[in-house]
């Protein structure tokens, strides 16, 4: 399944960590240390089930920084330190290799890295720690760096075009029964977690309060959440009364309750 909302995405990266949970509740109530211990112990039972592989691909990584960076780092980080063990693995690929995409903690998880040519050597070495990317030649020429061996290694990916892409697409469609129900995370994007929807409202109070100002652009920046979240937060404010309604045109909603005062700080 290819999930292309920022929104939603979000929602599927928060539905992955519960399942790595889920997961490790079943590999402790089996006493296994891992997935395949866990699939090998439920082969030998009768109506054992195993837990099949989990790959998820981000296909930019900066989208997800811009939108929501605390939420996509923490979640992130924690399928990087656990959820190879369940049997879920990570690749996450980007256009801008910076700081504030590829922060140190994302790097310090992430031991496997690729390195297409870049445009300098600093972003080489926020990828890699090494400089040499700069110099590759393009058309899949890379540095691979593998965490059992330390220095970068050159190698040439392959080109692939639409076409055989295609076919690979409608061999699989052949070989393997497409699933027609509603992927596993719907429900959770459906129903969404009322005690972190309750604490960020209890937050676009106090800071349209303090600041007697109230738009999207300004609890995006405050909260780091997306414009869509942003926007719901402000339509929950104005059922509120906390706002006014949308006066349109880009403008400032009006703010109906005072700043706060030293006790409610």
């Amino acid at each position: 399944k290819v999930e292309t909302n920022i929104e939603r995405i979000l929602g599927v990266l928060r539905w992955v960590v519960v399942e790595m949970e889920h997961r490790y509740r079943l590999l402790e109530a089996a006493h296994v240390r891992d997935i395949e211990n866990y699939n090998r112990r439920m082969a030998r039972k009768k109506e054992g089930v195993p837990l099949p592989r989990i790959v998820v691909l981000i296909d930019e990584l900066a989208d997800l920084m811009m939108s929501a960076p605390d939420q996509t780092e923490h979640n992130l980080v924690r399928l990087a330190q656990m959820a190879r063990a369940t049997g879920i693995h990570l690749i996450v690929a980007t256009q801008r290799p910076s700081t504030d995409v590829v922060t140190g903690l994302i790097k310090a998880n992430f031991p496997a890295r690729l390195a297409f040519a870049v445009a300098s050597g600093v972003d080489s070495r926020v990828i890699l720690d090494y400089t040499g990317a700069e110099n590759l030649l393009g058309r899949g020429d890379m540095l691979f760096l593998n965490p059992e061996v330390g220095n970068p290694i050159r190698a040439q990916g392959v080109m692939i075009t639409d076409m055989e892409i295609e076919r690979l697409i409608a061999h699989w469609q052949k070989t393997v029964e497409v699933s027609t129900e509603a992927p596993p995370w719907e429900k959770l994007l459906t129903e969404p977690d009322e005690n972190e929807d309750e604490d960020l409202i209890e937050k676009a109070v106090s800071i349209v309060r303090s600041s007697q100002r109230a738009s999207a652009s300004l609890l995006q920046r405050r909260l780091r959440i997306g414009y869509p979240r942003a926007a719901r937060l402000l339509d929950q404010l104005e059922t509120m009364e906390v706002v006014g309604p949308s006066q349109g045109g880009g403008k400032e909603r009006d703010v109906l309750l005072g700043p706060l005062d030293e006790d409610e700080k």
